[in-house]
């Protein structure tokens, strides 16, 4: 269970964050929430879905794999992909209330996570007490995932009234023989897209949500390649 603290350069420091990714950090899943702010970046690595939670809200993912528990971007306990989704990039930090000022939010530390040190990893302090780079993009990364929540929704809103969004089926063919399924998730509507109105196109230029869309559709290709991931573990 998480212990987190609100992280302090004299409680935390000595601490350390070794670069670790793996089932201990639960990143043994098939597909990773993502945002718009980090739409451009993700789509050149990832197959970039929706996929729709307990309450049938839509969230954008990440595809990592094509199972449960199948994450084809784990290679030894490393990470396969130059761009690390800011839900894996944050590591063992969440942004918190100031226990003295409840109107700001700060980053918190879940201190018992196995990747926390006093010995090895990247410093979270200098030695005189100040941030390193490491902190201060941890620091970003967690504002960004914050800010991201408004724009997520008011992405998924305006997809679902535009009729942007469709189910999405894929088969995969296995060396072994036979096909895999991957079923459950969902695409953008490029016939409905295309099929907008130049008012309607305006209106999601405005707003962001039109680049989120195309690096979404751009993203597709990855599939390919996690097709090839799961085809040469197969073999």
């Amino acid at each position: 269970m998480a212990r987190t603290e609100l992280l302090n350069n004299v409680q935390h420091a000595e601490l350390k964050i070794k670069p670790e990714y793996g089932a201990a950090y639960q990143h043994n899943v098939m597909s990773i929430p993502v945002f718009p702010a980090e739409a451009r970046l993700a789509q050149g690595h990832y197959p970039l879905l929706f996929t729709r939670d307990d309450e049938d809200r839509y969230q954008m993912v990440a595809l990592l794999g094509f199972e449960q528990a199948e994450n084809l971007y784990l290679e030894q306990g490393e990470w396969a992909a130059a761009y690390k989704p800011l839900m894996i990039e944050k590591g063992p930090f969440v942004i918190g209330r100031h226990p003295d000022n409840p109107d700001s939010l700060s980053v918190h530390i879940d201190v018992d996570d196995p990747r926390v040190s006093n010995s090895e990893g990247q410093p979270l302090f200098l030695p005189h007490g100040g941030t390193t780079d490491y902190t201060d993009n941890i620091a970003n990364v967690l504002s960004t995932l914050h800010e991201s929540q408004s724009a997520h929704a008011d992405f998924v809103s305006q997809c679902l009234a535009l009729e942007l969004i469709e189910s999405f089926v894929l088969d995969i063919d296995m060396p072994q023989g036979g096909t895999h399924r991957l079923s459950g998730f969902y695409t953008v509507n490029e016939e409905k897209l295309a099929g907008l109105t130049p008012a309607q196109l305006s209106e999601l230029h405005d707003s962001g949500h039109l680049h989120t869309l195309y690096m979404m559709l751009a993203s597709l290709s990855n599939l390919s390649v996690l097709i090839r991931k799961k085809q040469a573990r197969q073999a």
